[in-house]
């Protein structure tokens, strides 16, 4: 069928058209099917068979809906009808149905996309959609047609056939005709799909936008009416601010970002002065008491959409222009708009957009733009941005927003939020980083805005909000901040900052592991942090220098270092290497490439542990077991280790390289490499003893233990049998009367023998009782009571003082007045 639109008669060629939209209206509009999927019969009358024809047309069936479109899609159909177009030039009628049915074949199939995209379909059609057209609907019908290629086929493919400069002019005369004379809905949407695909265009890197002037004159276009100029395509340029021009203002918005992939762009960005447009839109609409009109004519919904995509565009733009930036005032701008949303309590976001979200009834979201934009600018690390912001007070700005955000009570932390908090900080960062005025600005406010966000509870860093980058940006605020300046570094330990870093050590994960340590380090050299890292403990009891130490082994086994079972070193030629470097020390690595013996420094934890251990000393550190003990002797001998290991390297690198050095080089070499060993086995020897006296220590204290145990056995045996005795005492007479003779004698040998025979004794027991227990003459000495004499600490000349009782206090009597008496009584009983 396709074949047939060769046939040069116009009757054929709209008959073929018709027929091929058929097949896809009838299967639009199918009847139900039956049980075996297909179409249901309809009742039919059972007619006389005359003769054999009718017999043999009786037995043909029509072929269903469906299976006529599979058939025509395995056919080359759709790359004919592509073709058919070049032939069919001075027949606009007969073009107009071909334009109907590549519509409804791109529309209905993948495989008809592809094959039309094989036919060169999309620049086909688009170097044909600007030809004279008497119906109006060529513009149209191509338009849909490379929609539904962008949509159904390959983007890829469709954006390469329209990069050349004849698809660009095409695009370019179709858009600036709707642009100049479309003035109906239908006309405004129309515009607004060319200038999608003009979009997707500009995405390829090898468009043509930029020589064939197009984006020139789209950059006019979007910065109007911010930027008046009298060039003839906008100069009686009006707009309806209806829905399709607001649509169409946010497209040109759209394809700056997306143009400003392209260097060569920037030329047309400054010269168009699209960063003045961009801060225009960023204002905040006048309030009704400001007894301002609004020059704008957008709905209030509108302004607010266009603003925040404004804001969007300019964290791209502005980074790559900073000099039309700052010839804006765009700090002034930015900073005066986060006063008003600050301030601007009753503003009511409408919320409606993508980049509103978060920020219905709220400014939140300009908020998030306007700092998302500032820590885009910041980043570049431009000193003349920075000192403008500082100059305009940012810092206290930026933390007074923080102090706000955090002092809502009722507002619930949403993403939005926590996002805004980490590019706060992370402004803050940038701006103090190398400047200690700017670390003096950040003061003790922002060292109280640190101490909050590290006290942040640690399971809220798997919340899927974003609070491991907050706590992450916090410890980057804390080392840019903080660090370096003496001022805030005391008040920072005097917060216990300290504290909260090594439990965010213990408790984070390990990718923040790093950034802490070297907090942790940087701290370091102020004198005063070592007795907060020496001092503080962990939940379990355990010290800094424990949990450095189990950090290490950690990374130890994250990195497959040999070692045995206690710890100790396996083998003294590899005393720290790991399983990585092991792998790549068979390859000979170019000269500008560091090897992997210098890599591991940075890439890992144990040089940040070795240089804390430095600062703070490996002698009289309690609260470490044996194992920290292994473990310490390794850390104390990193460097050696580490020199031998990066010395061994550089002598399998020569020997790959096929070089041999100097008999002096070569000899210093093997003595390096020796001297690593050596340290290597004295350090196993080291941790061999210090295994030997922790078993014996076990030993030691296990004897301790069974004696504790002996000796509670043997009370308890000494308990068991005088109670028996006490027991057989009570119930036999005989008994009693023995333990009573046994006593008698035991106290009479006890005694010494008088000398003087002259000497009266005075006998302390009862006679003729029969018990054991010791009865005789009781005497109780009742002594002045404690609050009378002040205690045992009291003044010890109480013989000379009276301190008598008047009035229910007690009051001192003058010396000479008192009289002598005794403050202690015996009496006998």
């Amino acid at each position: 069928m396709g074949c047939l639109m060769r046939v040069p008669n116009v009757d054929v060629r709209q008959q073929i058209c018709d027929s091929i939209i058929s097949f896809y209206t009838s299967v639009a509009s199918k009847p139900p099917l039956d049980g075996m999927g297909f179409p249901s019969k309809p009742a039919t009358t059972p007619l006389k068979l005359h003769n054999r024809f009718t017999r043999l047309s009786m037995r043909l069936q029509v072929t269903s809906p469906g299976y006529r479109v599979h058939l025509l899609e395995q056919s080359s159909f759709a790359e004919t009808m592509v073709l058919s177009l070049a032939i069919v030039q001075d027949q606009p009628d007969v073009k107009l149905q071909v334009l109907q049915t590549l519509q409804m074949l791109s529309s209905s199939s993948d495989l008809n996309c592809s094959l039309m995209l094989k036919a060169q379909g999309a620049e086909t059609i688009c170097l044909h959609m600007n030809e004279p057209d008497p119906s109006g609907q060529f513009l149209f019908r191509s338009s849909e047609i490379l929609w539904n290629l962008l949509e159904r086929g390959s983007k890829v493919e469709v954006t390469a056939q329209l990069s050349n400069m004849e698809c660009i002019v095409a695009l370019k005369e179709a858009f600036l005709h709707q642009m100049a004379f479309g003035y109906r809905q239908y006309d405004l949407q129309l515009r607004n799909d060319l200038l999608g695909i003009t979009t997707l265009v500009a995405e390829n890197p090898e468009s043509l936008l930029i020589e064939s002037l197009f984006a020139k004159q789209l950059i006019l276009f979007a910065t109007f009416p911010e930027v008046q100029s009298h060039d003839p395509l906008v100069r009686n340029l009006k707009l309806s601010y209806n829905n399709e021009d607001f649509e169409m203002k946010k497209l040109l918005l759209n394809l700056i970002v997306v143009m400003s992939k392209d260097p060569s762009a920037l030329s047309l960005f400054k010269e168009g002065r699209v960063v003045l447009a961009l801060l225009l839109l960023v204002k905040p609409p006048p309030s009704a008491g400001d007894g301002q009109k609004a020059p704008r004519h957008w709905t209030p919904g509108q302004e607010e959409e266009l603003q925040l995509q404004a804001l969007a565009t300019l964290a791209t733009i502005a980074p790559l222009m900073l000099e039309d930036y700052l010839s804006c005032q765009g700090s002034t701008c930015l900073l005066l708009l986060l006063e008003w949303c600050t301030e601007r309590d009753s503003y009511f976001g409408q919320g409606h957009s993508f980049h509103a979200t978060g920020g219905r009834g709220g400014t939140k979201a300009q908020i998030r733009y306007c700092v998302r934009l500032l820590r885009s600018l910041t980043s570049q690390g431009n000193g003349a941005v920075s000192q403008d912001l500082c100059d305009q007070g940012a810092i206290n700005q930026l933390l007074g927003i923080l102090m706000q955000m955090e002092g809502s009570p009722g507002e619930e932390e949403d993403g939005v939020s926590v996002e805004i908090k980490t590019d706060i900080l992370l402004i803050l960062s940038a701006l103090c980083e190398s400047d200690l005025h700017r670390k003096e600005l950040f003061g003790s406010e922002g060292v109280e805005m640190a101490i909050h966000f590290l006290k942040m509870n640690p399971e809220k860093f798997y919340s899927g909000l974003g609070h491991n980058k907050l706590l992450l940006s916090t410890v980057d605020c804390v080392w840019s901040c903080i660090v370096g300046c003496y001022t805030t570094e005391d008040y920072f330990l005097a917060k216990e900052g300290v504290f909260l870093l090594l439990d965010q050590l213990q408790s984070s994960p390990r990718s923040m592991h790093s950034p802490v340590l070297v907090t942790l380090l940087e701290l370091c050299d102020n004198p005063k942090t070592m007795s907060h890292i020496l001092t503080w403990r962990g939940p379990a009891g355990q010290t800094a220098p424990g949990l450095l130490l189990t950090l290490w082994r950690l990374e130890e086994l994250d990195l497959g270092v040999s070692r045995d079972q206690h710890g100790r070193i396996v083998d003294t030629k590899k005393p720290i290497l790991s399983s990585h470097q092991e792998e790549e020390s068979q390859l000979a690595l170019p000269s500008d490439r560091p090897s992997a013996a210098v890599m591991d420094v940075s890439e890992n934890l144990r040089s940040k542990i070795y240089c804390i251990f430095c600062k703070i000393g490996a002698a009289d550190l309690g609260g470490l077991t044996t194992e920290d003990y292994i473990s310490l002797s390794i850390v104390n001998r990193y460097l050696d280790f580490k020199m031998g290991e990066v010395w061994s390297e550089i002598s399998r690198e020569l020997a790959l390289e096929g070089v041999r050095p100097i008999t002096p080089d070569k000899e210093a070499l093997d003595t390096i490499v020796k001297l690593s060993e050596a340290t290597a086995q004295r350090v196993i020897a080291e941790q061999s003893s210090m295994l030997e006296q922790q078993e014996k220590e076990n030993i030691n204290q296990e004897k301790l233990l069974y004696t504790e145990i002996s000796s509670n056995w043997k009370q308890t045996e000494l308990t068991a049998r005088s109670w028996d005795q006490y027991v057989a005492k009570t119930s036999d007479y005989e008994i009693l009367k023995e333990a009573k003779a046994h006593q008698v004698k035991t106290i009479e040998s006890s005694r010494s023998k008088p000398k003087n025979d002259d000497s009266i004794f005075h006998p302390t027991q009862i006679s003729g009782l029969q018990t054991t227990n010791f009865c005789g003459r009781v005497i109780t000495m009742e002594s002045t009571p404690a609050h009378l004499t002040g205690g045992p600490l009291a003044n010890t000349e109480m013989a000379l003082e009276r301190a008598p009782l008047e009035g229910g206090a007690l009051k001192k009597v003058p010396l000479s007045t008192q009289t002598p008496e005794y403050f202690s009584t015996v009496s006998v009983k």
